[in-house]
């Protein structure tokens, strides 16, 4: 696949890129900040760019923006959030938009370069990827009602699951369930969230986009 690497640190950068070529993908462009980062995209129109959070000028959420940017320009381009950090206000923006292929891992978390290259095949592919702290994090309480406060435990289970961007059917193989009963807890978990008329997408993380769409309004 043809990626674009953005991150501040040219020691990352460097890194990714010898893996990625190891593997036998192309690095058509490694940047160090947002601004540069949307227009190698725009050039070179990748499969997957991979993002920081936080880059020049001011390392605060200059990544985010840039990923959004690139989503609403080309749409079709995969954007897998690689950083230490969660910034949870453009995260569930990026992470709520109605295209699927984007990810969000926490460096500090992936343990195995297969887990990210996996994860990068996923978006790739159009599908989700999401650390598990991520979606705790955006999943969290607020101080209004919490509508998982609707959810039995079980839902509560799938969901956590769908929200990592499992399928169904990796869902029921996890919980030792059928499918077909995967497929009544997640109609539960809509109808109880009022999420029935956003979850006609086909893809299942459409639904996780829902899912995080209505939590993070």
């Amino acid at each position: 696949m043809r990626i674009v690497l953005a991150d501040d640190s040219a020691l990352l950068r460097e890194g990714l890129a010898r893996l990625l070529a190891d593997e036998g993908h192309e690095v058509v462009a490694s940047v160090g900040d947002g601004e540069a980062m949307v227009e190698a995209v725009a050039r070179h129109v990748p499969d997957v760019v991979v993002a920081d959070v936080r880059m020049p000028p001011t390392h605060t959420d200059e990544g985010l923006k840039a990923a959004l940017e690139v989503r609403r320009r080309l749409p079709g381009v995969g954007v897998l959030v690689l950083s230490q950090y969660i910034e949870k206000r453009y995260a569930v923006e990026l992470l709520t938009q109605d295209d699927a292929a984007v990810g969000y891992l926490l460096k500090d978390r992936v343990a195995h370069v297969d887990d990210f290259l996996d994860a990068l095949a996923r978006v790739a592919a159009g599908g989700a990827a999401f650390d598990p702290e991520v979606v705790r994090q955006l999943l969290a309480r607020t101080s209004h009602v919490d509508p998982l406060d609707r959810l039995t435990p079980r839902e509560r289970e799938v969901l956590a699951r769908m929200a990592e961007g499992r399928t169904n059917a990796a869902i029921a193989k996890t919980l030792h369930i059928s499918q077909s009963a995967v497929e009544k807890h997640v109609n539960a978990i809509f109808d109880r969230l009022d999420l029935t008329h956003l979850a006609a997408g086909s893809g299942y993380s459409r639904r996780v986009l829902a899912i995080l769409r209505y939590l993070g309004g």
